[in-house]
């Protein structure tokens, strides 16, 4: 395999993408990404897909995104607006490469810029390695990818039939229920700290196993926890403090409006999660219907009412305690459990394979960019 010795510029050009504030944004499937990743949708692209982004500016700068379709680079964003002949998934691959936060150019707030990127030396092979190195690399992404369409329908299942027992009242047996006070009779406005309990169950100050599986508020995303951190608990954080237990819920107190939760089920015995999480665990409601109630979008609307502070609006356990739940007669909420709670064990298996895969693909990954693999 020949690699040529060359400049980042002499290989793919960045330009800093557009400016777009929320009250622009208009519905649509065209997907607007940031310096994270994709923070959101729009009705109009500004670049062709498929697309490579780097994060420009603050706590993601350097972060590599892949778009396989058209979409609107956001001003935190460096995107490629010319790929100049190279493969642009191969590109996406090699980029994530490459450690661009030396080349911070601010001073309080992390920036990146484009003419110091593209001063990057850097080694590339030919069109026909590209390729072969993308394909092999793209195919442990197309499982995972998968796995998360797998994951989604699985979700929306129990989704609708949540919505169809508990908010539509179309439940088993509904047509020989009367209806009283807008709820069927045997139903009950609880608040729910009545069936769940908060924080149940935290590690003292020197209570941690000597390793660690640490989950932070930044590792969790919409549903699903996308990343641990295994350290020593002699380096461990003072915020990691929090257990959850099987059919636990974690919510994170920071931003509600984020969407910062997932179901906690078959946790690690290392597992510990930062004091930035409320921990629900169920009492007198099974885990399904509590992860389903806590997720919906009035319960999220309820904590964004509750958020506190300006800078950093934020929620506290007791918040979460005093949302008020209609909740069902016991022998519903059983059957729904039994309706649904194969699917959220089948999702809980398969992140822990995309986990396994995305593991694996960054194994291999440095290793065929810098030529030690050949193909």
């Amino acid at each position: 395999m020949t690699w040529r010795d060359c400049t980042l510029g002499e290989v793919v050009r960045f330009q800093r993408g557009h400016d777009l504030p929320d009250q622009n944004r208009k519905p649509g499937d065209v997907p607007v990404i940031g310096s994270a990743g994709q923070n959101g949708w729009h009705n109009e692209a500004l670049a062709k897909g498929p697309g490579v982004s780097i994060g420009r500016s603050g706590a993601s700068i350097g972060k590599v995104t892949y778009t396989p379709v058209d979409y609107w680079p956001h001003n935190a964003c460096l995107y490629v607006t010319d790929f100049l002949g190279n493969n642009p998934r191969f590109i996406y691959y090699f980029l994530r490469t490459k450690d661009f936060s030396s080349l911070n150019s601010g001073a309080a707030q992390p920036s990146l810029n484009r003419n110091f990127v593209h001063a990057l030396t850097v080694k590339v092979p030919g069109p026909s390695e590209q390729a072969e190195i993308a394909e092999r690399l793209a195919a442990y992404d197309d499982l995972v990818e998968n796995n998360r369409r797998r994951i989604a329908l699985l979700e929306e299942a129990a989704r609708m039939l949540y919505r169809e027992w508990f908010i539509d009242f179309r439940f088993p047996g509904h047509e020989h229920v009367k209806i009283v006070d807008d709820i069927p009779e045997g139903w009950a406005r609880l608040p729910l700290g009545n069936v769940a309990v908060t924080n149940a169950e935290s590690y003292a100050a020197k209570g941690l196993p000597n390793e660690i599986a640490y989950i932070d508020i930044g590792s969790v995303t919409q549903g699903r926890i996308a990343q641990k951190a295994y350290v020593p608990s002699a380096e461990a954080p003072g915020r990691a403090r929090r257990k959850a237990s099987d059919g636990d819920v974690i919510w994170s107190n920071v931003r509600p409006n984020l969407r910062a939760y997932a179901l906690v089920l078959d946790p690690e015995e290392t597992d510990v999660f930062s004091t930035g999480f409320t921990v629900l665990s169920p009492r007198a409601v099974p885990f399904s219907w509590l992860y389903l109630f806590v997720t919906t979008d009035n319960f999220v609307a309820h904590l964004v009412n509750h958020a506190t502070g300006a800078g950093y609006p934020a929620v506290r356990p007791d918040d979460f305690e005093r949302a008020i739940a209609v909740v069902p007669p016991p022998r519903l909420l059983a059957l729904f459990h039994e309706a649904t709670e194969a699917n959220f064990r089948l999702i809980s298996k398969l992140n822990v394979q995309c986990e396994k895969l995305a593991q694996a693909r960054d194994l291999l990954l440095p290793r065929l960019m810098n030529g030690e693999i050949a193909v």
